[in-house]
C-alpha cells in the first residue's frame, strides 16, 4: 500500500514538473519575446552615440554594459519579478489590475489611480506601436551587412512581414501560438551562444559587474552620459509583459524562465558585443551580428525575424486585452471583439485597435526609415510605463499589503527615482523622436477622459427621465395596463430604476408583458467573476424580475449566456418568446453641457463609433425592439 500511494505521488509530481515545464516555456514566447529582442538594438544603439560624442570604445562599452546590468537586474529582477509577480489582482497582472487592486483600497486616491491607469494604458499602446516597427526593422537590417546593395530592401521588407503579421490576426494565433515558445527559447540559447563566443574576447569586460563604472561614466559626462543612458533602457522593453502576463503562466514559472534562463542568456550576449567591441572596433557597425560568422548571418537574420514577429504578435495580443479591459471599466466606447480560438478565452481579435496599429506602425516605419532613428522613441513609452507603475504599486503596497508608509516608501521610492532619471534622460530626445509615444499616449488619454467625463454626464441625463422601479411596480399593481404574452427584457445600467426603454413602451404601446426582466451588467474591480457568482436574480414582483450579471474587466459579456446561468437558479427564459427592449440614444450638443463644446462634440463623435449593444452583448437580432430617444449632453 505504502508503495502504491509513493508510486502515485510520483506520478503527480511528475505531471506537476511537466505542466511547470510547459508553462515555462510557454512563458519564454509569450512573456520574454519583446526583451529577447532588445539585444539586437540596445547595446549598438548606446555605443553608438557613445562615439558620435567622441568617447573612447573601451570606456563607453564598460559604462554602458555596466548600466544594462544593474537596469536589468534592479529593475526587471526585483522590482518585477520578485516584487510586482506578488501583487497580483485574483491571479492577473497588468497596468488595470493593479489600478482595480489599489483602487478597491484606496478609496479617496481612486481618482489619482484612475488617471495613473489611463496614463500607463496610453503609454502602453505608444510601446506597442514602435515595438513591431523597432523590432522588425532592427532584424531586417542585418540584410545590410549579407550585401550593402540590399540597404534599399530593409523598409519593403519589413513592411510585407509587419503586413503578413497583421493580416494574421483575424484568423487566430492559437495553431501557431504553440511553436512560439520553443522557437523563442532557441533564440535565447543562440543568444548566450553568440556571447559565449567573445566574452574571452577582452577580460576587461567582467568589470562591468561593478555599478560604480555605470555611474561614473553618466557622471563624468554630464548630458552625454545621461543621453547614453536613456538608450541604455531599451534593454529593458518588455519588462511590463512580465507583469501583464501574470495570469496566463502564473508567478513560478515566470520567475523561473527569467532567473535561470532569460537573465544569463541576455547577460553572455550583452557581454559578449561589449567584448567584441573592445577588442574590435569595426564590429561597431552592428555588434549583435557581428557575434556570429559570416556563415551563420542569413540564419541569423532568419531566426532573428521569426524573434521579432513572435515579441510583436505579444505586443498586438496585449493591446487588445488592454482595450477589452478598458472597454469593460467604461474608459472607451465598445469595439467589436471576435474570438478566434474555443479553447483559449485570451485570444480575441479587435478589428479597429489592429488596423489603427498597422497604420501607425506603417507610419513610424515611413517616419522614421531605421531602428536607429525609432530608438529615441522607444524609451520615451517604456520609462513612462514604469515611472506609472511604481506609483500605482505604491498604493497597493501601503494600502492592500498593509505595509507601514515608511516601509513602503523605502521600498518603492528607489525604484522611483532610478525610472525618473532614466525618463529624463529619455525625454531629452524629446525631438528626436520622443514626442511619438508623448503624442500617441496624450491623444488616448485624451480620449479616455472625455469618455469617462461624457458617459457620467449622459448618466446623470438619463437618470432624469427614469423613474424608481419600485414605485412604479407600484402603480402598475394598482392600475394595470394591457397584458400581452411572453417575456420582455430591458437592458439597463440601473437595476433599481426604469429604463426609459420601458417608460417609452407604456407611455406610447400602453401594453407590458406577463413577464417583465431587468437586466443589468456589472463590471467588478477583479480580473474574473467565478460562474457560481456571475448572476443574480430578484422577484421584485409577480411580473417584474431584476438580473444583475457581473463580469471581470478581462471578460466580455454575452446575454444568451447570462440566461443559461438563469435557467440554473430556476429561471427558464426562452430565447423564441422573448423581446430584448434597448435604448438608442441620439445624442446632441447644448449651450448648457457640463462639458466644454470640443470635448462634448468629442464624445458624441465617440458614442457614435461604438459597437452596437446588440452585437457586443451577442443578443438575436431578430429579437430585439430599438426605442429611440434624444438626449441633451
Amino acid at each position: 500500500m505504502a508503495q502504491t500511494q509513493a508510486g502515485h505521488q510520483s506520478a503527480d509530481d511528475a505531471h506537476q514538473d511537466k505542466n511547470f515545464l510547459t508553462l515555462v516555456i510557454g512563458s519564454i514566447g509569450v512573456v520574454f519575446g519583446d526583451i529577447g529582442t532588445s539585444p539586437l538594438y540596445a547595446f549598438r544603439e548606446a555605443i553608438h552615440a557613445a562615439k558620435l560624442r567622441g568617447l573612447s570604445t573601451g570606456e563607453s562599452a564598460l559604462g554602458v554594459l555596466s548600466l544594462i546590468v544593474w537596469v536589468l537586474l534592479l529593475i526587471v529582477t526585483i522590482k518585477y519579478v520578485i516584487i510586482l509577480l506578488r501583487a497580483d489582482n485574483k491571479g492577473e497582472g497588468g497596468t488595470f489590475a493593479l489600478m482595480a487592486l489599489g483602487q478597491s483600497v484606496a478609496k479617496r486616491s481612486a481618482p489619482l489611480l484612475l488617471t495613473l491607469g489611463i496614463a500607463g494604458a496610453a503609454f502602453f499602446y505608444g510601446d506597442a506601436v514602435i515595438t513591431p516597427a523597432i523590432s522588425v526593422l532592427s532584424a531586417v537590417e542585418g540584410l545590410k551587412l549579407i550585401a550593402p546593395h540590399m540597404e534599399r530592401a530593409v523598409i519593403p521588407v519589413a513592411i510585407v512581414i509587419l503586413a503578413i503579421l497583421f493580416w494574421m490576426q483575424a484568423h487566430g494565433t492559437d495553431r501557431v501560438a504553440k511553436f512560439f515558445g520553443p522557437i523563442t527559447a532557441l533564440w535565447f540559447a543562440i543568444l548566450a551562444v553568440g556571447g559565449l563566443m567573445h566574452v574571452a574576447d577582452n577580460a576587461r569586460i567582467w568589470n562591468a559587474l561593478n555599478p560604480a563604472y555605470g555611474i561614473s561614466f553618466v557622471w563624468r559626462h554630464g548630458v552625454i552620459g545621461l543621453t547614453i543612458m536613456g538608450l541604455v533602457f531599451l534593454a529593458a522593453t518588455g519588462a511590463e509583459a512580465l507583469y501583464a502576463d501574470l495570469g496566463h503562466f502564473g508567478r513560478r514559472p515566470i520567475q523561473a524562465a527569467w532567473l535561470w534562463f532569460v537573465f544569463p542568456a541576455l547577460l553572455l550576449n550583452y557581454f559578449g558585443q561589449g567584448a567584441l567591441v573592445i577588442s574590435d572596433e569595426t564590429a561597431l557597425e552592428n555588434p549583435f551580428y557581428r557575434l556570429y560568422p559570416e556563415w551563420a548571418l542569413i540564419p541569423m537574420m532568419i531566426m532573428a525575424t521569426f524573434a521579432t514577429v513572435i515579441a510583436s504578435q505579444a505586443v498586438i495580443t496585449g493591446a487588445f486585452s488592454l482595450t477589452r479591459q478598458a472597454i469593460q471599466l467604461g474608459l472607451v466606447p465598445r469595439f467589436e471583439i471576435r474570438h478566434t480560438s474555443e479553447s483559449m478565452a485570451g485570444q480575441i481579435y479587435m478589428p479597429r485597435v489592429n488596423w489603427f496599429l498597422f497604420t501607425a506602425v506603417l507610419v513610424a516605419i515611413l517616419l522614421f526609415k531605421n531602428s536607429s532613428n525609432l530608438a529615441a522613441a522607444y524609451g520615451v513609452s517604456v520609462t513612462a510605463a514604469m515611472v506609472i507603475d511604481s506609483m500605482m504599486a505604491f498604493f497597493v503596497v501601503w494600502k492592500y499589503w498593509k505595509w507601514p508608509l515608511w516601509k513602503s516608501a523605502l521600498l518603492i521610492i528607489p525604484f522611483l527615482l532610478i525610472e525618473q532619471v532614466f525618463f529624463s534622460a529619455n525625454v531629452l530626445k524629446l525631438f528626436e523622436g520622443g514626442w511619438v509615444p508623448i503624442t500617441i499616449a496624450m491623444g488616448l488619454c485624451l480620449i479616455m477622459f472625455s469618455w469617462v467625463r461624457g458617459s457620467r454626464v449622459l448618466a446623470k441625463q438619463t437618470r432624469r427621465n427614469e423613474a424608481d422601479l419600485d414605485w412604479l411596480v407600484r402603480k402598475l399593481e394598482a392600475k394595470p395596463p394591457h397584458r400581452v404574452p411572453g417575456t420582455a427584457v430591458f437592458l439597463t445600467g440601473d437595476p433599481y430604476a426604469a429604463p426609459t426603454s420601458l417608460m417609452h413602451n407604456l407611455k406610447h404601446n400602453r401594453v407590458l408583458h406577463e413577464r417583465n426582466i431587468l437586466l443589468s451588467i456589472k463590471t467588478e474591480d477583479t480580473p474574473r467573476v467565478a460562474r457560481h457568482e456571475r448572476v443574480t436574480v430578484e422577484r421584485v414582483s409577480d411580473h417584474f424580475i431584476r438580473i444583475v450579471a457581473r463580469y471581470g474587466f478581462m471578460e466580455t459579456p454575452s446575454v444568451p449566456k447570462i440566461l443559461d446561468h438563469c435557467r440554473r437558479k430556476d429561471l427558464n427564459i426562452d430565447l423564441g418568446s422573448t423581446s430584448f427592449f434597448l435604448s438608442r440614444r441620439s445624442l446632441r450638443v447644448t449651450s448648457k453641457s457640463e462639458m466644454p463644446r470640443w470635448q462634448e462634440r468629442l464624445f458624441i463623435a465617440l458614442a457614435g463609433s461604438a459597437e452596437d449593444a446588440t452585437t457586443y452583448f451577442q443578443i438575436p437580432t431578430d429579437r430585439v425592439v430599438e426605442v429611440g430617444t434624444q438626449v441633451a449632453v
